[in-house]
């Protein structure tokens, strides 16, 4: 009646010793470490040689490390403590200039232990610290630069067709939207119907005015939103790529409300770069120069260095057309540079257009968009700014398509400009509106409170049980032990995060465990009070209790599948790690505990219980 089958014992077995295997790792925490990668991605290795750079560095000045890690990629210096790290951060970045020293918190987990994917838990923004931004999208610049890239293709489309217009221009009053004006009413007709058949989502309206007639061009209601929902799923997009060239694990980004996105980065310790290359809006545009001629169909660019030139208003490629970028070292000047990749249809205009202009110049124009906010006159303003300057002009010395490379940049702004244009760039520009950072310390001080309180959550639990139920209650505290082995064994192989909120998951999962036990054993001790044998009130306790058990998992298993579903970041890691110990605590209430019992007891002869 009570006795397991061996196979149950095994497998309770195998369970116990796997999850003790993964939940191992979160035992020996992160060292603090400085992690040097090359700063030109294609051409620089890791090597001796700058191992032994660093090493000779961090010996000049007494700095001790606990060790190096290498790899072709990548060189890890971990040390005792977060000091003596930012001491040699500060010492390794300036010596060694081409590549990218970062501070980081790297596992210390045994090699032995990864090797059998082995990892700890990633530990959120409250644990590990680090930074978070809140970030306002701008939404007019990003209506503003589709209405950009219509006013280019409508250029074209009327060329094609031979409508002569005047001109077309932005509409800059509160109706905004675009105007395009006719010398002759017939033809504004026909450029109607056109332009219906061809732009759907545009409202147009025919506008008379002195000698002559003008079409105005708006996005209808419905466009806008879906324009607005795609400008803030493109920067969510091209900040996680940029998060990853950042090399951050764990980050949480997600939207808040229509205009808004939050971004969490645990553990970046750099938070001045992070900030940088979030908040970056920087493209590129290639443009021709303009012919002595045309001077006045074109426009002037100031330059970085140099007079101002004119360039044509038609636009080569775009910066959304790049595919790949890496920072480099010019092999002719030994200068640093960006080499660049296009897509198909980018390569295809650059093939084109050079093919045509072999020994004419063409310009590449570096984008950027600056937000700032301002008081006047007592009040907030926010003022938008639309940065543009020629970083390099060359002369086509031949024909080419998908890769070529530019110059005329500082090594910092080589390794910048090819980490956001890998990403790619912003729909719109963004405003961090507020930033927090969390440092290390009051990380390892909110795990120490949530590990205290986890403790002593633990210890009052396994005290109650003892008194309540004597040696059934020491059972029901194994099994609660390794509720929370489990558990973390868990949340480990998932490399979910753990957050505060999640520790708190775990202290209520530690009730909901016992709770179970306590069913149990109430059940039990009823049915020996109703004169019911030892053996028979075992079974009849577990069976009987078992749908109580059930039921009220259930229920509290549905709501943290509400609560993932519809919270935000700190809300979910509660919800998974309720979800998590609802289903483990089944699991050992229920099968550990009265495993452990039929193993001591099902083949006795009872008289009694020590329940």
């Amino acid at each position: 009646m009570n006795q397991y089958p061996l196979w149950k014992y095994l497998l309770i077995g195998i369970v116990i010793f796997i999850c003790t295997l993964y939940a191992l790792p979160n035992l020996f925490g992160n060292d603090p470490s400085v992690q040097i990668s090359p700063a030109y991605a294609r051409n620089m290795k890791i090597d001796q040689a700058v191992q032994d750079t660093v090493e000779a560095k961090l010996k000049e000045v007494n700095i001790d490390f606990i060790r190096i890690d290498r790899t072709p990629k990548q060189l890890l210096v971990r040390f005792k403590n977060l000091d003596t790290q930012g001491k040699a951060y500060s010492i390794l970045r300036d010596a060694l200039p081409k590549y990218v020293v970062a501070q980081n918190l790297a596992s210390a987990t045994p090699d032995w232990l990864r090797a059998i994917g082995g990892q700890p838990m990633y530990l959120g923004l409250d644990l590990r610290g680090g930074v978070h931004f809140l970030m306002q999208v701008d939404m007019e610049t990003a209506i503003r630069q589709d209405e950009d890239a219509y006013i280019n293709e409508l250029r074209t489309l009327l060329r094609e067709k031979k409508l002569r217009y005047k001109g077309i221009n932005r509409v800059i009053d509160e109706k905004g939207g675009l105007q395009v004006t006719f010398a002759i009413s017939e033809t504004r007709d026909k450029a109607k119907k056109l332009v219906e058949r061809r732009y759907t989502d545009l409202v147009i309206t025919e506008e008379e005015g002195v000698d002559e007639f003008r079409l105005h061009l708006a996005f209808s209601e419905p466009a806008l939103k879906e324009r607005r929902q795609k400008a803030l799923e493109k920067n969510i997009t091209t900040l996680r790529n940029r998060v990853n060239e950042l090399g951050v694990s764990e980050p949480i980004i997600q939207r808040q409300g229509d205009e808004r996105i939050v971004v969490q980065l645990p553990g970046v310790q750099d938070t001045a770069r992070a900030k940088e290359i979030l908040g970056a809006t920087a493209t590129l545009e290639f443009r021709m120069l303009a012919a002595e001629d045309d001077q006045y169909g074109g426009r002037l660019y100031k330059r970085r260095e140099g007079p101002p030139v004119t360039l044509k208003r038609s636009v080569i490629v775009t910066g959304d057309q790049i595919i790949d970028a890496a920072a480099t070292i010019d092999q002719r000047t030994g200068r640093p540079a960006a080499t660049i990749r296009l897509d198909s249809k980018g390569a295809r205009s650059m093939l084109q257009t050079t093919r045509k202009n072999v020994g004419k110049p063409m310009a590449v124009v570096f984008i950027e968009y600056k937000i700032e906010t301002k008081l006047v006159d007592g009040k907030e303003v926010t003022v938008r700014k639309k940065l543009e300057e020629v970083i390099n002009v060359a002369t086509i010395q031949e024909e080419f398509s998908s890769r070529f490379q530019i110059t005329g940049l500082t090594s910092s702004e080589a390794n910048n400009l090819a980490l956001l244009l890998r990403a790619g760039a912003l729909k719109a520009p963004m405003e961090i509106i507020e930033e927090r950072t969390i440092g290390p310390s009051l990380g390892e001080e909110n795990i120490f409170k949530g590990l205290i309180s986890i403790l002593i959550g633990f210890l009052s639990v396994m005290l109650f049980m003892w008194m309540r139920y004597k040696t059934f209650g020491m059972v029901a505290n194994l099994a609660l032990l390794m509720n929370v082995v489990i558990l973390v064994a868990l949340l480990s192989l998932l490399q979910a995060t753990l957050t505060l909120p999640g520790m708190a998951g775990i202290v209520l999962t530690l009730g909901m465990a016992v709770d179970a036990n306590v069913l149990i054993f109430e059940k039990i001790r009823e049915e020996i009070a109703n004169k019911n044998s030892p053996q028979n009130s075992i079974y009849t306790g577990y069976e009987k209790a078992f749908i109580t058990i059930f039921d009220a998992n259930l229920t509290t298993l549905i709501a943290a599948v509400m609560l993932f579903g519809f919270g935000t970041g700190p809300i979910k890691g509660f919800a998974i790690t309720l979800s998590l110990g609802i289903i483990t605590s089944m699991f050992t209430a229920i099968m550990l505990s009265r495993g452990v019992i039929n193993f001591f007891y099902g083949s006795k002869k009872l008289e009694k219980l020590p329940v």
